[in-house]
């Protein structure tokens, strides 16, 4: 019996070995006694939407501070609110608690300190975007190489996914799902609609929603890329372009870890460098290539007083780039022709 909670403690011999959404299921009236329904409410939300889909499938006994921050970082980076966030963080904690309470954990590793840091962080990268990109493309091919180089399997295509991701100003979830019936071809352009993420069952792909399902121009550099994998799936349309070692989906955190990416960023002189900043780099060159605001606003999924962060300062501002006015379409016009989706340009201002 739980001397706190006054619920027996499980004593099956599966308990440790269970993922930590089956435990989250087993173990919830114990981890959330004492709760009003008031405080149970968003923390059901951050338990269901955000704990499970991150980390719900990492068994309980295998929930280190690592994988709690790496969560973390996950929900700073989707853009979820101060609140949010701070619930789904204890909501996790209470379940861990629980799990230390029953003998699974020697000490709870949610309880971690400073990410309140991290997230006011990402709120001024949003402020001054242009900051984080990388300063050339010399710059990403010696970050590319230096990553194949450092990574344990030596795998060539770890390179190409950065370089793609940096030049589309995508996340890897994105090129993860990249498939070749999402690039047009008559008009190189790619349609974001999905995304690979973490699941109960293992890695999996999900649909795009809100802002993160848009359309991206690619520059020379990511048609060049992508060519040669679209030619080789011509009649596969749903064939992945980008994949890992065993042509399998691949995670941010498998890239990092196999790559040593924090190792080759520090080393390299770009230690704010994060994996999910790549996509600042590609909107600052899209921006500086002279890509209209209202493409730009398509390409990041955000407003124009967003997108403006990444315009050179020396950029004239355009009367449709104005503050106030709303650019013509935050997202190329959809045409049909020739059996597959075109895009067109809105009309020039």
């Amino acid at each position: 019996m739980n001397k706190n909670t006054g619920c027996p403690a499980p004593e099956e011999a599966g308990i440790p070995t269970m993922s930590l959404a089956d435990y989250g299921e087993r173990r919830w009236p114990a981890a959330m006694h004492g709760l009003e329904e008031l405080t149970m409410s968003p923390y059901r939300a951050g338990w269901r939407l955000r704990v499970v889909p991150s980390i719900g499938h990492v068994r309980v006994r295998d929930v280190t501070r690592r994988v709690v921050n790496r969560a973390l970082h996950c929900w700073i980076a989707d853009e979820c609110g101060l609140s949010t966030v701070k619930n789904s963080l204890a909501v996790l904690v209470r379940v861990l608690e629980q799990a230390v309470r029953d003998g699974v954990l020697d000490a709870n590793p949610a309880r971690v300190a400073g990410w309140q840091q991290e997230y006011q962080r990402a709120q001024s990268e949003r402020a001054a975007p242009r900051a984080l990109a990388l300063p050339d493309e010399q710059a990403l091919e010696r970050l590319a190489t230096a990553l194949v180089q450092r990574s344990s399997d030596g795998y060539e295509g770890w390179g190409d996914i950065v370089r793609f991701a940096a030049w589309t100003g995508t996340r890897f979830s994105e090129v993860s799902a990249l498939q070749a019936q999402d690039i047009d071809m008559s008009t190189w352009t790619w349609q974001v609609q999905r995304l690979t993420v973490s699941g109960p069952g293992g890695l999996d792909d999900r649909a795009c929603r809100g802002r993160h399902h848009r359309v991206v121009p690619l520059r020379p550099a990511a048609r060049e890329l992508a060519a040669a994998r679209l030619e080789a799936a011509r009649h596969t349309p749903v064939a992945r372009l980008f994949t890992g070692p065993h042509r399998r989906r691949f995670t941010a955190a498998v890239l990092r870890d196999t790559t040593r990416w924090d190792d080759v960023v520090a080393e390299l002189g770009h230690e704010h460098l994060r994996r999910q900043d790549l996509r600042h780099t590609g909107l600052t060159w899209m921006a500086d290539a002279g890509l209209p605001l209202p493409l730009l606003c398509g390409a990041a999924g955000r407003p124009p007083q967003e997108a403006r962060g990444y315009l050179p300062p020396d950029r004239p501002v355009r009367p449709a780039e104005r503050p106030g006015e709303s650019p013509v379409s935050s997202a190329p016009a959809r045409t049909t022709g020739g059996g597959r989706t075109a895009f067109r340009r809105p009309p020039a201002g």
